[in-house]
């Protein structure tokens, strides 16, 4: 069942990048966007625990050692984080926490590189990413109006106001709602239990065995 819903997650995901591809095409004076540039690969941001299973299947497929030297620096970055919050362990799973604390361990001035960053600055799983990586850099505009995201990065446009370029908009609210309904079957499947938000980061998620964790017990404990 997870095979499946990951496979749908994929086909999301693709139609995710045929949007911004679409975006590229006509707006191409105004995008710096592209695969290679890594100005926004920094720092830390939450992930779904959905995306992360996903970025974990791209991860294994890599040459083991260079698996083994992006192991290295994600366990660098928990120790980091574990300053933070002593008790952070497996799952590695935010929503333990209010959000409202999650901020302790993202500061905006946070400049560490990816630890799936390759020397020459490009995803090493570029094709497992997470959605927020896709999203980034353009607003998300839906072609009703309504506005997910005013922001974008600061490399893209210019003088422009891209909240008005209608080439951009696209049917925001069918993909999160198809993405919430995909992460509610996961969820049902790992725990028996329909979960609207799960979120971990991405140098933690490398470290997780997801096969082998008792996702159901850990569920129980967390809830008692």
């Amino acid at each position: 069942m997870i095979e499946t819903i990951l496979q749908n997650y994929s086909a999301l995901l693709s139609a995710v990048d045929r949007w911004f591809a679409r975006c590229l095409a006509t707006s191409p004076g105004s995008l710096k966007c592209s695969q290679g540039c890594s100005q926004c690969c920094r720092g830390l941001f939450d992930i779904t625990l959905m995306d992360a299973l996903y970025l974990k299947t791209g991860f294994e497929q890599l040459d083991e050692n260079i698996k083994q030297a992006v192991l290295e620096k994600a366990r660098k970055r928990l120790e980091r984080l574990r300053r933070v919050w002593p008790e952070f362990d497996e799952p590695y799973l935010l929503n333990v926490r209010p959000e409202e604390e999650w901020e302790d361990l993202m500061p905006d001035s946070d400049e560490t590189p990816c630890p799936l960053l390759s020397d020459s600055g490009e995803c090493l799983v570029y094709e497992f990413r997470p959605m927020t990586c896709r999203l980034h850099g353009i607003p998300l505009v839906d072609v009703s109006g309504e506005v997910f995201q005013d922001e974008w990065c600061t490399l893209n446009f210019g003088g422009e106001r891209p909240l008005e370029n209608r080439d951009l908009y696209w049917n925001f609210s069918v993909l999160f709602q198809t993405e919430t309904a995909l992460f509610q079957q996961f969820t049902m499947d790992l725990f028996n239990q329909c979960i609207n938000e799960l979120d971990t980061l991405i140098p933690v998620s490398l470290l997780m065995d997801y096969g082998t964790f008792d996702w159901k017990e850990w569920r129980k404990r967390v809830s008692a």
